[in-house]
């Protein structure tokens, strides 16, 4: 079972320079638009072919997230690195509208 972490815990982590990789599991298009701070896209169905490329560190602090509650593709992309052996995977559910909703910073690409 993936295990979560909200908004608060993301923004403590950035602003305390703690390690932390984000990756957005939304098709290229919506993550170029804007993403979190720092963060990679990979898209859910491309977890298998590029998160050993992108994501070597399997103990890495790893972030993922979409475009909201609804959206399923970070829960897919979450389990599918915990399949492949990434020991610290959090999903952040509420997703990039919750960010967008609490005023904080994007980036575009």
């Amino acid at each position: 079972m993936t295990k979560t972490i909200d908004r608060d815990e993301i923004k403590e982590r950035l602003a305390s320079d703690e390690d932390i990789v984000l990756v957005e599991a939304l098709p290229k298009k919506y993550f170029d638009a804007e993403h979190l701070p720092g963060a990679i896209n990979i898209n859910h169905d491309e977890i298998e072919d590029k998160a050993a490329l992108l994501l070597p560190d399997k103990s890495a602090f790893i972030v993922v997230y979409c475009s909201n509650t609804a959206c399923q593709n970070s829960g897919i992309a979450a389990n599918l690195l915990e399949v492949m052996g990434y020991k610290n995977v959090f999903k952040y559910a509420e997703g990039k509208q919750d960010w967008i909703s609490a005023g904080l910073s994007v980036e575009a690409a």
